[in-house]
């Protein structure tokens, strides 16, 4: 069994598509695939592939208790191979609570996930992940993401969807609704990597702990995710990038990106997600991939090479 799941980049609304903004979202040609194999031992053996085929985390779990035997992580950086395998078995449990069947016969399995993406791009390896262990389980992943992460879910839609779509939460359910967003301006637009990976769940917290009313800001943003649409010049998505990073920024109290570390730059630079990592959106010509390299920022992709 093979299970795939598109990456993701949130273009507008981020934070406040937690409280109901409407953002567009859009899935990316990179994303995650999960191969599962059954095996005669009663045993859930898991391997985690970086992009270039490298084991990056490995763990086996004793069917079907699901008790972790032993786990390995290949890394330096973050996190500790305990704390990778009680989120993976978090999810896991949590998949079984909702379909009891799930993991439940007599065989074991061999499971392999590959991400088409380096881990630090911040594209989505955990909602890739989410979204294709709840296909194998036959489960809603949306609901699965909830009881295991926090999160808006956008990721999750952008998982399932082949195009653009239209993201909010109304009454605590996600409503998707696909979108024709193909600017004729596309060759202006690139991905910029800022070299360092953010974490969503601090950004999120940041946001919490202003406790504001925002009904006003979600209704500006709602109507920029429309504009976002129509825009039909880099003129004119140029203002709507400049009036977005200006609301977010009053909200939560941090600098735009361009401001910070690009204020000589021609174009716009928008964030995408939570501010301060992964990549940015931004506008410019054929002298944009020079002006990023120059400043030290390698990963440069066309609008063309990174969308869907």
């Amino acid at each position: 069994m093979n299970y795939y799941s598109n990456g993701k980049l949130l273009l507008t609304g981020e934070y406040l598509v937690l409280d109901g903004a409407k953002s567009l979202a859009i899935p990316t040609k990179f994303g995650q695939d999960l191969v599962v194999e059954k095996i005669k031992e009663p045993q859930l053996i898991w391997g985690s592939f970086t992009h270039t085929g490298n084991c990056w985390f490995e763990a086996v779990f004793d069917l079907p208790k699901l008790r972790l035997v032993n786990c390995t992580f290949k890394s330096e950086k973050e996190g500790s191979a305990e704390f990778i395998a009680e989120t993976l078995l978090a999810i896991l449990e949590e998949a079984k609570r909702v379909n009891p069947a799930f993991l439940s016969s007599e065989n074991g399995f061999v499971v392999k996930t590959n991400l088409t993406f380096p881990r630090n791009w911040g594209l989505g390896t955990s909602s890739t992940l989410v979204n294709s262990i709840a296909s194998w389980a036959n489960i809603d992943a949306f609901q699965l993401l909830w009881n295991s992460f926090k999160g808006s879910g956008y990721d999750i839609a952008c998982a399932q969807n082949n195009g653009p779509i239209f993201y909010q939460i109304q009454d605590k359910k996600p409503i998707v609704k696909q979108v024709e967003f193909n600017p004729n301006f596309k060759e202006n637009l690139f991905f910029v990597h800022l070299n360092q990976k953010q974490d969503s769940k601090e950004g999120i917290a940041k946001f919490r702990e202003s406790g504001r009313n925002f009904d006003k800001e979600i209704a500006a943003v709602s109507s920029i995710s429309d504009a976002f649409l129509k825009a039909n010049s880099i003129i004119d998505f140029n203002k709507l990038i400049v009036e977005h990073e200006h609301i977010i920024s009053s909200i939560i109290k941090l600098k735009p990106v361009k401001e910070k570390l690009f204020s000589n730059y021609f174009g716009e630079i928008k964030s995408l997600g939570a501010w301060g990592g992964d990549f940015v959106l931004v506008t410019g010509n054929e002298e944009t991939p020079t002006y990023f390299k120059n400043k030290g920022y390698e990963t440069i992709l066309s609008y063309s090479e990174m969308i869907l």
